[in-house]
């Protein structure tokens, strides 16, 4: 007996199926797919407290269930000490079933404990299908004890689908049960 995701075997049972007849396909390939979630901060603070960094990895490790990596500066910028090589943020991008399990939980469990929750804006699409959105506060996700937290950090999030057109991009979110804010 294998495990299969929640909303994986929710997207091949229901929400392919609801996208085909919504938008007419004629392959099953052209059905719009989630390929990937990618998790980044930027951590501007490392550049004098180098322990920073560590904290995010772990924090970002135990949101997404996989290790984070650290993101280095890519040129020198001496307005604000920075150098060439130096740690400045921290990534992580999720595939698969991880990728759905992290989305379960972003969805039921953390955009709900987000103080004042009505809903995420949908003006955070790309226009070539991808989905971009911010969180202010990286504790709304249960994985993290707050009394061990040194600061607060916000963090990005990406999802890129297999669709070029926002419209459908939106529709397999919202099959998803994201909580798009209705206008």
């Amino acid at each position: 007996m294998s495990y299969t995701p929640r909303l994986k075997a929710k997207y091949s049972n229901e929400i392919a199926k609801e996208l085909q007849k919504q938008f007419g396909f004629k392959s099953v390939m052209r059905i719009p797919k989630l390929q990937k979630i990618v998790l980044s901060q930027g951590l501007g603070d490392a550049i004098s407290d180098k322990k920073l960094i560590e904290s995010a990895i772990k924090d970002m490790s135990s949101i997404s269930g996989q290790a984070a990596i650290a993101m280095n500066s890519k040129k020198d910028i001496s307005n604000f000490k920075l150098r060439k090589g130096m740690p400045v943020g921290v990534k992580v991008t999720l595939r698969g079933d991880k990728m759905y399990e992290f989305l379960d939980r972003l969805i039921n469990i953390a955009l709900p404990r987000t103080r004042d929750f009505r809903g995420v804006n949908p003006k955070g699409f790309d226009g070539y299908g991808n989905f971009n959105m911010g969180v202010k506060e990286h504790i709304i996700f249960p994985e993290i004890d707050i009394d061990k937290v040194n600061k607060i950090f916000g963090m990005d999030i990406t999802f890129v689908t297999s669709t070029e057109n926002d419209e459908e991009a939106k529709a397999l979110l919202s099959g998803f049960g994201f909580p798009f804010v209705k206008n």
